[in-house]
């Protein structure tokens, strides 16, 4: 699959890089995004959520009342569940969400959400580029120019580029990763990826 390689003021270069089909081109499978994606998720979560339950809550226990004989149901001691500030049933305590994907799995899914931006025609290549200082009125210039303004995009560089990052990390609806970052979440979360060209091999090479 050949794409046209674009400068940043927009304006064709009159070059095509080539995307392999091993890595853009297959069938995608739903379901390994899916796993891939809930895998991700699950990763960030903190479970740190944590309620008291009865052993943990401070009161009296004194039993309340007799027994028998009131007409009313037996209680024990202020702590009861079902009385208002005791110790909560089953609740929640601090535990680790993530759970493991085989590699496999994981590669699968990052192909298959590859493949479905350029089967959308969601993938734009972008020739490599740097910026001397951070600035901010840079960047969003260029995604006016690449027609990209009002779209969530995802920029993929080759490698860390700190003036980059530092001139789009206030700008709404865009990321900028690395290619060896590159993730099924974020390629599916952005309306538009862009590739800076030297990032498509390093690309092919993780996934091939």
């Amino acid at each position: 699959m050949d794409i046209a390689v674009v400068k940043q003021n927009g304006q064709s270069t009159g070059r095509k890089v080539n995307l392999a089909d091993e890595v853009f081109g297959i069938e995608p499978n739903d379901h390994a995004i899916y796993l891939d994606v809930k895998s991700i998720q699950a990763n960030q979560r903190q479970g740190t959520a944590k309620s008291k339950q009865r052993n943990e809550i401070s009161g009296s226990t004194k039993k309340l009342k007799k027994q028998k004989g009131t007409g009313g149901a037996r209680a024990g001691n202020i702590k009861n569940p079902q009385f208002k500030g005791g110790g909560r049933i089953f609740g929640p305590v601090p535990r680790d969400y993530s759970f493991k994907l085989n590699k496999k799995v994981k590669d699968l899914a990052r192909k298959s959400a590859l493949a479905y931006k350029a089967k959308d025609n969601s993938i734009s290549v972008l020739e490599d580029f740097n910026f001397e200082a951070p600035k901010t009125k840079q960047y969003t210039a260029m995604l006016k120019s690449l027609s990209l303004a009002d779209k969530k995009t995802l920029v993929v560089l080759p490698a860390n580029n700190q003036n980059v990052v530092l001139s789009g990390r206030n700008v709404q609806n865009t990321k900028i990763i690395t290619a060896s970052q590159i993730n099924t979440f974020d390629v599916m979360n952005a309306d538009q990826l862009v590739l800076v060209e030297s990032s498509i091999e390093t690309i092919n090479n993780l996934l091939k």
